[in-house]
C-alpha cells in the first residue's frame, strides 16, 4: 500500500525546516571556519575511532584455505551439473 503524498502544509513546513538547517550550517561554518555539508562530519584531526585491527599471518592463511576449499567445492558442483 503506497503512502499518501505530503500535503501542501507539510511541504511548506519541510521547506522552512530545510532553510533553518541551511542557516545553522552556515553559522557552524563561520564558527569553525570550514565547509561542513552535513552535521556530524568533522575534520580528520577531530575524528575519533577504533584502530584498524591487524590479522596474524596464520589467521589470514586459515581464511584463505577455507576460501580455496569453498571454490573447489563450487567447481566440483559445477562439473557435476
Amino acid at each position: 500500500m503506497p503512502k499518501s503524498l505530503p500535503s501542501v502544509d507539510q511541504l511548506t513546513r519541510a521547506l522552512e525546516v530545510t532553510r533553518q538547517i541551511e542557516k545553522l550550517q552556515a553559522e557552524l561554518n563561520s564558527i569553525l571556519g570550514g565547509n561542513y555539508k552535513s552535521v556530524g562530519k568533522l575534520p580528520k584531526a577531530e575524528k575519533q575511532g577504533r584502530k584498524k585491527r591487524e590479522m596474524s599471518p596464520e589467521a589470514k592463511e586459515k581464511i584463505a584455505a577455507a576460501q580455496r576449499l569453498r571454490w573447489a567445492r563450487q567447481k566440483k558442483a559445477e562439473k557435476k551439473g
